[in-house]
This record gives structure tokens, sequence and C-alpha cells, in this order.
């Protein structure tokens, strides 16, 4: 996620997007601080392909950092557009992409700002961390079209995501770095829900997200205690 500032236009917190910038020239680094995303990133794009159409689609990418998620998303077709606040993210996320020759569109804006429709829409990894998420939520249900799709992951706020996702990620294995994630800002799926139904946006199915550090890897299950993924539909 990411945002220069905090203000009523662009819903961002300098303090998180700070956090972000300041690592973005390491986010390529699959053994550095971005691991866990690099290990959830080809489950996320999987969850994002198995329910909707990208050949040809316009997918928005709102929060994308160094361009993960809108990489595996262009290389099934999708005609993409990744926006992030954090300067240093967006120029990582151009110089990969054209690195590997994929044409992907990068804007460091806001996404109040984007303007436009899109078929589809991606949020990952950023409600947590914006002032206000309900307000986020509105906001992306604005960019899809009728009909379309938006996906979002972010993280439950329970005891057992407290003591897995901040104590034992941040403070005992050191997967990501410590402050990454404040518990107060995490958020339920049923928040997610009343938000969503509330900027009309109909929730299609939610799934956990389970991640193992000691084996590195990640898959879907029916379990959303910890991480999660939501898939809503614009009405």
């Amino acid at each position: 996620m990411s945002a220069l500032g905090t203000n009523a236009q662009t819903n961002a917190d300098s303090s998180e997007l700070g956090k972000f910038d300041s690592i973005s020239s390491r986010f390529w680094d699959a053994q550095g601080e971005f691991r866990p995303l690099h290990i959830l990133n080809p489950v996320r794009a999987q969850f994002v392909a198995d329910r909707a159409t990208l050949a040809g689609m316009r997918v928005l990418d709102v929060g994308c950092g160094g361009g993960l998620l809108c990489e595996a998303l262009a290389r099934a077709g999708a005609k993409v557009t990744g926006i992030d606040l954090a300067p240093g993210m967006i120029e990582v996320a151009r110089l990969h992409a054209a690195e590997q020759g994929l044409d992907i569109t990068y804007k460091m804006t806001a996404a109040e700002e984007i303007g436009g429709e899109f078929d589809v829409v991606t949020c990952m990894e950023m409600l947590e961390h914006v002032p206000d998420p309900a307000k986020m939520t509105a906001t992306l249900a604005s960019l899809v079209k009728p009909g379309g799709d938006v996906f979002v992951s972010t993280i439950n706020r329970n005891l057992k995501s407290f003591l897995l996702a901040i104590v034992a990620a941040e403070y005992v294995l050191n997967l990501i770095p410590r402050g990454t994630h404040e518990y107060d800002r995490l958020i339920r799926p049923s928040q997610l829900e009343r938000w969503a139904r509330a900027a009309g946006l109909s929730m299609r199915e939610i799934a956990g997200l389970e991640f193992n550090p000691l084996t590195s890897t990640c898959h879907l299950s029916s379990n959303p205690s910890v991480n999660y993924l939501a898939h809503l539909e614009r009405s």
C-alpha cells in the first residue's frame, strides 16, 4: 500500500506510506522483507483468474506496490493499470515491468483521482493501512463497471490474527518489518461486507489464505480467521 500524505482527497496515511517507500528498492528480493508477498502472490493471482475474465479486460490494481500482482495479471492477458502513492514503489514497478517486457501502465496517483471504469479492480493488503477503509471500499466500487469484479485481501481482527500476523510474523519470525500492522486497523469480514453492501457491492465469496512460513507455502482454505481474500461484485 502507499500514499504521500493524509488528506480528505487521498484517504492515505503518510506514516504508513513511509514504511513501504523506505524499503521499496528491495521489493523484488524474494528473500527480503517482502518474501511473504512473493509466496502469497501466485495464490492471490489464481484466485482472481478463477473468478473473473482477464484476457483483454481492463484491470486496476490499487496500492500496487512494486507490481507483483500487476505482472501476474498482465501475464494472464489483462490490460493492467497499477496505482500507488509511494514514488519509490512506482519507480521499481516500472523498471521491473520493462525488464520483463510487460506492458503495464503505472501511475503515482490516488484511487480517488484515477477516474474511469474498469472490468476488474484489485486491492491487496492495503485496506488495513488507510485512515478510512469504509470510504476506500466505496472508492473501489466506483471504479468498477456494473457487473464487474472487485478483489480485496486483508487481515482479520481477532486474537489468532494478532498472535500470528503481528506477534509471530513481525516479532518472533521476523518475516516482515516490525510495526507493519496495527491491530486496531485490522478488518473483520463482517465489517468489509457491511462497507461493501453500502457501496453497492455484493459479497460473492470469502476465502482464507493459509500461509506456512516453515515450508514457504500458501493455499486457499475455508478459514478466514487470519489472512483472507474477498470477491465482490458491483450490482
